[in-house]
């Protein structure tokens, strides 16, 4: 009788070690990688939609004190968009950092640049953790999800 609720189980290759469960509008859960077994253990509680997995793969670039990772993000066997993560390593408080890091992505993207990511509005002046960096990762698969539903019409 209760509408379910989405869980995202996630992986990043910077953490090999660590599994992110993403709650819907909920926390970011952080566990060993033996997290997935336990979810097939636990079957009968949760439906698994694995016709909605979706990735990022890519490359991971070390220019001075940046990290830049650019990714193609893949639905199934079809590419749905590119992913760009930037990292500056010396700063763990992410809002203490922002403007150095537009500057450094607005000179290879341009006026392409993002703006503030939703995770620094709630973090303040607390250190940046790696379940903010899966969050933006959902936001980011969840947007491409969408332009995925939307049909195309009217074009010649």
């Amino acid at each position: 009788g209760q509408t379910g609720k989405l869980m995202y189980v996630m992986h990043n290759s910077e953490y090999p070690l660590s599994c992110f469960a993403l709650f819907e509008n909920g926390p970011c859960l952080v566990a060993d990688a033996n997290f997935d077994t336990l979810m097939v253990k636990l079957k009968g509680f949760f439906q698994n939609a694995k016709a909605n997995k979706i990735e990022s793969r890519g490359t991971r670039y070390q220019y001075c004190d940046f990290l830049v990772k650019l990714g193609t993000v893949t639905m199934g066997p079809s590419a749905r968009g590119i992913s760009v993560e930037v990292e500056y390593c010396p700063c763990v408080i992410a809002n203490d950092c922002w403007n150095l890091l537009m500057e450094f992505m607005q000179s290879f993207m341009g006026s392409h640049v993002p703006g503030v990511p939703s995770v620094f509005g709630s973090k303040h002046d607390s250190a940046y953790s790696p379940g903010d960096t899966m969050v933006q990762y959902m936001e980011l698969f969840n947007k491409i999800r969408k332009q995925q539903q939307v049909p195309v019409a009217g074009i010649r």
